[in-house]
C-alpha cells in the first residue's frame, strides 16, 4: 500500500517531497547504519541540506529560509525519514525547528540576523534547552537562575536531554529571572564559548543514535542582556506556543517511522519463505499488515487535521496532545509488529526495523510524556 499525501497538499508539496526524497536517498540512506554505529553524523550535512533548499523550509526568505509553512516542513521531514531510513539523523538536523521559533516570533531584528540567518544557511547549529535534571516535563519548575548584573545576566544551573547540545553553536535556554512558577521564566540565547558554559557529557541513548544529546552546565555564565528573547519573565508563552508545532512534528515523525517499518515488513513478508510459502501467504501476517496500515492512515489523518488547525491558528494544546499520543501509540504498535514479522532478523542491529523499534520508544517520552499529555487534555477539557 502506498499512503496518499494529506488532502491539503499541493503541487508545491509534491515538488518538495521529490527534492527531499532525492536528498535522502543520495546523502543519508547510504550512511545511515554507519552513523548509527558512530553515534553522530557529519556536521557538513547541515550545509548540504541548506544548499538543497530544505533546511530552511517553513521560514521566511527574508531570514534566509526557503518559504512555505509548517505543512511544507512536515512533508520534507517525512520524506527524509522514510527514504533516509534514519530518524535520528533527521531529528538532529531539525533541532533548529524548536530553537528558532521563539526568536522568529519574539526576537529583535538584530537577534534574527545574528542567530536565525546563519542557522538556516547551515553555518551554525541551534538547540533548545528547557529540561533540567530535577524537572522533566514540568516547565514551570525550571531552576536554572539568571540574575541581572549590569549589561549581563549571570546564569547558574544545568540542562539535560538536549538534542544537538554537544555541537550546538548557540542554545535557546529557559532560565528563571523572576519568582517561582511560570511567570518568572525568560528565554536567553547562550552561545558556545561563553565562559562558564560547558557540555558536561554526551549521553548514550537507546535510539536516535546519530543525533547527539547532551547535559549542559552553567557556572557563573555571563550572558549579554541583548541575548534576552522578548521581555523579562515573558518566556513561558513562547515555550507553550512552541509545543503545538513541536508535538505535531513529533507525531509526524511517528507516521514516517511507522510508514517505513510497514514498507520494510511488506517487502520482507513477500520474499521470506516458511513451510513452503512466503510469509505473505499466511493470513496472520496479512492481518498484521492490515492493522498496521489502518493505524498509520488514522494517525496521518489526525496529524493533517492538527496541521490545518495550526495554520489557521485554531489548534489547541489538547488536540496537539491527543495527536502526539495517538501517533506515538501507533508507531510503537507498528514497529513492534514489524520486528515480529521479521522474526530473528528483526532483532539484529543491521536490520532497519530494529533501528526503528528503538527510535520509536522515544516518542511517548520526548516533547512531553504520554502521562503529561493526558494531564494537558484533562485541564483543557475541564476534568
Amino acid at each position: 500500500m502506498t499512503f496518499p499525501p494529506p488532502l491539503h497538499e499541493t503541487e508545491e508539496h509534491a515538488l518538495l517531497r521529490a527534492q527531499a526524497r532525492k536528498f535522502a536517498i543520495s546523502e543519508i540512506a547510504p550512511h545511515a547504519q554507519g552513523w548509527e554505529e558512530a553515534t553522530e553524523f557529519p556536521r557538513e550535512l547541515y550545509g548540504k541540506l541548506a544548499a538543497a533548499g530544505l533546511l530552511g523550509v517553513g521560514y521566511p526568505e527574508g531570514l534566509g529560509g526557503s518559504g512555505g509553512d509548517l505543512s511544507h516542513a512536515l512533508a520534507v521531514a517525512e520524506e527524509l525519514i522514510v527514504h533516509g531510513t534514519s530518524a535520528g539523523t533527521v531529528c538532529g538536523l531539525g533541532s533548529h525547528s524548536i530553537a528558532l521559533p521563539p526568536i522568529v516570533m519574539f526576537g529583535s531584528d538584530e537577534q534574527k540576523q545574528r542567530f536565525v540567518v546563519p542557522t538556516l544557511s547551515g553555518e551554525t547549529i541551534a538547540a533548545l534547552a528547557i529540561t533540567e535534571p530535577g524537572c522533566g516535563s514540568d516547565v514551570a519548575s525550571v531552576r536554572t537562575r539568571a540574575v541581572r548584573d549590569g549589561d549581563h545576566y549571570l546564569v547558574n544551573g544545568a540542562k539535560t536531554f538536549i538534542t544537538s547540545g554537544c555541537r550546538a553553536d548557540w542554545v535557546t535556554t529557559a532560565v528563571r529571572t523572576g519568582e517561582a512558577g511560570h511567570g518568572g521564566i525568560s528565554l536567553l540565547v547562550i552561545e558556545r564559548g561563553t565562559p562558564g558554559f560547558t557540555v558536561s557529557r554526551k549521553l548514550d541513548k537507546m535510539g536516535w543514535c546519530p543525533s547527539d544529546t547532551a547535559e549542559l552546565s552553567f557556572d557563573d555564565c555571563r550572558v549579554p542582556v541583548a541575548n534576552l528573547i522578548g521581555e523579562p519573565n515573558g518566556g513561558f508563552i513562547p515555550i507553550m506556543q512552541n509545543f503545538v508545532s513541536e508535538r505535531l512534528a513529533l507525531a509526524g515523525n511517528c507516521v514516517a517511522i511507522a510508514t517505513l517499518a510497514y514498507q520494510e515488513s511488506v517487502a520482507f513478508a513477500r520474499q521470506r519463505e516458511a513451510f513452503g510459502k512466503t510469509l505473505m501467504g499466511f493470513q496472520i501476517t496479512r492481518h498484521k499488515l492490515a492493522e498496521m496500515a489502518t493505524r498509520i492512515v488514522a494517525a496521518r489523518a489526525l496529524c493533517s487535521e492538527l496541521c490545518q488547525r495550526a495554520l489557521g491558528a485554531t489548534a489547541t494544546p489538547s488536540m496537539a496532545a491527543m495527536t502526539k499520543n495517538t501517533a506515538s501509540d501507533m508507531c510503537s504498535f507498528v514497529c513492534d509488529h514489524a520486528v515480529q514479522i521479521h522474526g530473528g532478523y528483526g532483532y539484529m542491529r543491521e536490520t532497519v526495523v530494529e533501528r526503528l523499534y528503538r527510535d520509536a520508544r522515544l516518542y511517548p517520552i520526548g516533547g512531553g510524556t504520554r502521562e503529561i499529555m493526558n494531564e494537558v487534555i484533562c485541564k483543557v477539557e475541564g476534568y
